[in-house]
């Protein structure tokens, strides 16, 4: 057997191929399918199967992407009858204990509700071995110290599935073996679940002893246990579950790889595409586009622009001679951004030598506060552990909401300047002229 982990940086979700006897099956695909047709073609393996644990929450499926391309049927689970989100695009269907063969390999549908009632893990048997099995692809089940969250379908729903995660646990896969190998569908950065380790995988022996969700307990402080440690709750999953149900659109390739010309950059702009500015803080706060978001190129774009980029409006991007704009494409595709227009030819320079508008962001020390309110757009924990005297707790993903209420003068920190940057830019975006933001984070005096 031949297992390649695949992580989507920035959501830190891993899909699978597994190989057996020149045929492949991929459990859980994202939507930017490159990786997979490409690993098919050069070690000459036919697709047979692609499987899904769940529908998912934090990003786009590429189930009917890789479908289309590679002809492989999607193998989705029956237990969505009646569901709230349902599969509503053509595929097969798995029950509990239903079987896929793909060379030696036996996989066996395990039906594992909690994080979504219609969830499936998956038991990997090699039929040429003992007859144990090998491993859980467990998808968003069980974590390398974790459970998934169960309150994707809202507070009427948790508790019923918050209890249905506990039998999982402790009935499901009771009788599966402490030496069975666990194959996350996430790990660390992931908010599918709470405090996930850094580990890629682990075995389900390790998780009953330290899996302080998996150890014996009544099923009741179970439940409130788990439903106490739920992280932060983005937005966009409520989009992510529609789309998924629907199925995401068949792209044929990543959009968004045209260079434009400024004239054509300029009327999409004022038409009212969003632009997002993939350029340092400091540079985008010396002069950027006015309405511009400053999310930075690199492994910290893939977390955030889900929960801020609007999903319907045409987007461009500006760049310099050091950033491509690809990382950001795929990353945006993730998530069902998909009108994606191009980049600006000749960067941020090109706007600028034509004398348009620029607008600024003051870029600050903390010791440069003044009177200025200063919000703190970390996680509650990081807030938790140190803040500046007076920061107001403003994370991300709570910034629509607090916007009413907000008073100038003001500064954005975070720990390095990265997310404040963004927020800041955001700020400006809605109006809010009189921000700042504070260089270096925490760490700026």
């Amino acid at each position: 057997m031949f297992l390649e982990r695949i992580e989507a940086k920035g959501l830190a979700q891993f899909s699978y191929v597994l190989a057996s006897q020149g045929s492949a099956v991929i459990i859980d695909p994202r939507r930017d399918i490159d990786v997979y047709a490409d690993l098919l073609a050069a070690r000459g393996w036919k697709a047979v199967a692609i499987l899904e644990t769940h529908i998912h929450a934090d990003f786009a499926s590429g189930s009917r992407e890789l479908a289309a391309a590679t002809g492989a049927p999607m193998y989705l689970s029956a237990h969505d009858e009646g569901e709230t989100f349902h599969y509503a695009f053509p595929h097969r269907e798995l029950r509990d204990g239903d079987e896929v063969h793909v060379g030696d390999l036996r996989i066996v549908a395990y039906h594992t509700p909690g994080h979504t009632p219609e969830h499936l893990s998956f038991l990997v048997f090699e039929k040429s071995r003992c007859g144990q099995p090998l491993a859980l692809f467990s998808g968003d089940f069980v974590f390398v110290g974790s459970l998934g969250r169960p309150d994707l379908l809202g507070e009427d729903a948790k508790r019923l599935l918050a209890h249905q995660l506990y039998q999982s646990v402790h009935t499901r896969i009771a009788s599966l073996p402490d030496f069975l190998l666990i194959y996350p569908g996430h790990g660390a950065g992931s908010l599918c679940g709470a405090n996930l380790s850094d580990r890629p995988l682990t075995t389900l022996g390790y998780e009953r002893f330290c899996n302080i969700f998996m150890t014996d307990q009544p099923e009741g402080s179970f439940v409130e246990q788990i439903l106490s440690t739920v992280p932060e709750f983005p937005d966009y999953y409520r989009r992510m579950k529609a789309l998924n149900s629907a199925g995401a659109p068949i792209l044929g390739k990543i959009p968004g790889d045209a260079e434009l010309d400024l004239p054509e950059f300029e009327r999409l702009v004022a038409a009212g595409a969003t632009v997002i500015d993939l350029r340092n803080p400091v540079a985008f706060g010396g002069g950027h586009i006015p309405g511009a978001m400053n999310i930075g190129a690199g492994g910290g774009f893939g977390l955030y622009a889900p929960w801020v980029v609007p999903p319907d409006a045409p987007v461009l991007f500006i760049g310099d001679s050091r950033n491509s704009t690809e990382e950001a494409r795929r990353a945006l595709v993730r998530v069902g951004v998909d009108d994606l227009r191009g980049q600006l030819k000749g960067g941020y320079n090109a706007w600028a030598e034509a004398h348009l508008p620029i607008a600024t962001l003051p870029q600050i020390k903390l010791s440069e506060l003044g009177s200025r309110t200063l919000l703190d757009v970390r996680n509650p924990a990081e807030f938790a552990l140190n803040h500046a005297p007076g920061a107001i707790s403003m994370p991300v993903g709570k910034l629509a909401a607090t916007l009413p209420i907000l008073h100038t003068p003001l500064a954005v920190i975070c720990g390095s300047g990265y997310r404040s940057s963004l927020v800041a830019s955001l700020l400006k975006r809605a109006g809010i002229e009189d921000v700042a933001n504070v260089t270096g984070g925490m760490a700026s005096n």
